[in-house]
């Protein structure tokens, strides 16, 4: 497990070097709309990736039980195939997002200045969404066979690109122009470029036994209606909780500039106790996968449950290290004239600090069920807990009156901004981690085919 773990851990970190990078230039050389901006940007990329994530849940499940019986011949197929439904999904994306942009921006609440900073962003990622698609779906295949490392080699390269590029193009440095806010969407677009030809270049040569060959890129129906049986459920999954994130991120929309600015500060410093979770995720998908493949259902169970302590208890470390220093960490990602983006977002981090292990339980044994090729219940699970919970919490604790469309009255709510929606995403959580564990804990998981 630590071995699956360690890489993806690393790759993980340097994958928030990034994301804190971007925030620490926007925060001590831009202004506060520009934090609104990078916020929002951040969500949209995160849909973008779940929807190539219908594909690399498929894939990555398919592959790891191919690979755990023995059969490469059939775990190569399944590489050429996903990559066929990815570029098709690809291309819509790309050309949905250059008619429809704005539009999802102006959807999404944000208003004035922010709004305009966002679609410039937009305009200049969206040619290069095929490489994060071939970035996304070949480091998933690569994680099924069981190598982590790769992964992490790619995305150390393209993350020291999109630094360096980032900060060059923001500041002006040497003979390059001072682009700015422009800049920051640019050093983006360079990582992907890199990462997905870096893929490429791998699979072409061969790795830990998956090659890809120009002549093998043929859709299959049976291949890719297998894919899309274990991913639509499993993307549908993320894609829910993504979608419900933008919906709650547009009600914070609603609360100002200064809202979005303080959840943005304070979703950043959450990583650091969300990224041990996502790396032992990743290695409970695969240790599961190979081991049902394998005919080792006990296995399987004993890999979720060392991969749930062994990351809750990283998860809950860092939760306490975010709790008593709260307003310090916020308050690295501004400077001192934003100082009251810093004094919102301490208590959001302390209210999540508090909801780290139901997140902890939640993820990892989410991703041993995906390994499984058991992608429904998660995404039932998500829909009860984002829809049954959070969204009308949200609306309930973070807004002054509330109006109820179907029975056409307003009431009253708590008023508490942005902080009553942080305690809305926690009770989410919980509500999730709970059911979760009671799927597990069932083990019919364990005799799903893919």
């Amino acid at each position: 497990m630590l071995w699956l773990v360690a890489p993806v851990l690393l790759e993980q970190m340097l994958g928030t070097a990034v994301w804190f990078s971007d925030r620490l230039l926007t925060g001590h050389y831009l202004d506060t709309p520009h934090l609104a901006a990078v916020t929002l940007m951040a969500y949209v990329l995160w849909l973008v990736w779940g929807l190539f994530s219908v594909v690399a849940i498929g894939a990555t499940a398919m592959v790891a039980r191919f690979v755990g019986a023995g059969d490469w011949a059939t775990a190569r197929h399944v590489v050429h195939q996903a990559f066929v439904v990815g570029g098709v999904l690809a291309v819509v994306v790309t050309f949905g997002g250059i008619g429809w942009g704005d539009r999802i921006v102006t959807a999404l609440q944000l208003r004035g200045e922010a709004a305009e900073l966002a679609n410039v962003y937009l305009i200049n990622i969206l040619p290069v969404v095929p490489l994060m698609m071939l970035q996304t779906i070949g480091i998933a295949c690569l994680r099924g066979a069981g190598d982590m490392v790769s992964g992490l080699v790619i995305m150390a390269i393209v993350n020291v690109v999109n630094v360096a590029v980032s900060w060059s193009l923001v500041l002006g440095l040497g003979p390059l122009p001072a682009l700015g806010w422009r800049g920051i969407a640019l050093g983006t677009a360079a990582g992907f470029v890199v990462g997905g030809a870096s893929v490429v270049a791998l699979l072409l040569r061969g790795r830990w036994g998956l090659r890809i060959e120009w002549r093998r890129f043929r859709p299959e129906r049976g291949y890719i209606r297998r894919i899309l049986r274990i991913g639509l459920p499993g993307g549908a999954d993320m894609l829910s909780i993504i979608g419900c994130q933008l919906w709650f991120v547009s009600l914070i929309n609603r609360l100002g500039t200064l809202a979005v600015a303080a959840h943005g500060v304070a979703i950043c410093v959450e990583a650091l106790a969300f990224l041990p979770g996502s790396a032992f995720q990743m290695a409970a998908t695969t240790m599961v996968g190979q081991t049902l493949g394998a005919g080792e259902p006990r296995r399987a169970s004993r890999s979720a449950l060392t991969a749930l302590l062994c990351g809750g208890a990283f998860m809950v470390l860092a939760a306490a290290v975010i709790f008593p220093h709260a307003r310090f960490l916020a308050g690295l990602f501004v400077r001192h004239e934003h100082a009251h983006v810093a004094d919102l977002a301490a208590p959001l981090l302390r209210i999540v600090s508090l909801a780290i292990p139901a997140l902890a339980v939640t993820m990892i044994l989410n991703g041993s069920l995906r390994g499984a090729g058991d992608t429904r219940w998660p995404l039932t699970f998500s829909l009860l807990g984002m829809l049954g919970v959070r969204m009308p919490l949200t609306y309930w604790l973070a807004q002054h009156t509330v109006y109820l469309p179907v029975v056409g009255i307003t009431v009253e709510g708590w008023g508490l901004g942005v902080v009553g929606a942080w305690y809305a995403m926690a009770a989410d959580l919980h509500v999730r981690a709970l059911l979760v564990s009671l799927r597990f804990l069932h083990g019919g998981w364990k005799q799903i085919e893919v």
